[in-house]
């Protein structure tokens, strides 16, 4: 029983795909609660210069949703880009084979 062949190309683009994936998981898992954490803090404290007690904490935390959506997305574009070429170069090989036979 041997066992199963695995294409050589297959590898790496594999490999490079579960990295860039798990990059991104991990931005994201530790960028949303910094942004989360420091609207929290960033608005006790100036609810405790300006005595507002909680409306800066509430706005500061609502609004931090939206940035951290925006920094989500501009995450998920940026590895996305990183991983076009490798799929852009598989495709020329498959088309020059092609255009060979």
């Amino acid at each position: 029983m041997s066992a199963p062949e695995q294409h050589p190309q297959a590898q790496p683009q594999t490999n490079t795909f579960n990295m860039t994936l798990a990059a991104v998981i991990g931005q994201v898992g530790c960028l949303t609660p910094v942004i989360l954490i420091g609207s929290l803090f960033m608005g006790l404290w100036l609810d405790r210069q300006f005595d507002t007690k909680p409306l800066f904490t509430v706005l500061f935390i609502m609004g931090s949703a939206p940035v951290s959506v925006v920094i989500l997305y501009r995450i998920v574009k940026s590895a996305t880009n990183r991983l076009k070429p490798i799929s852009g170069n598989s495709a020329k090989s498959s088309e020059e084979e092609t255009n060979r036979d």
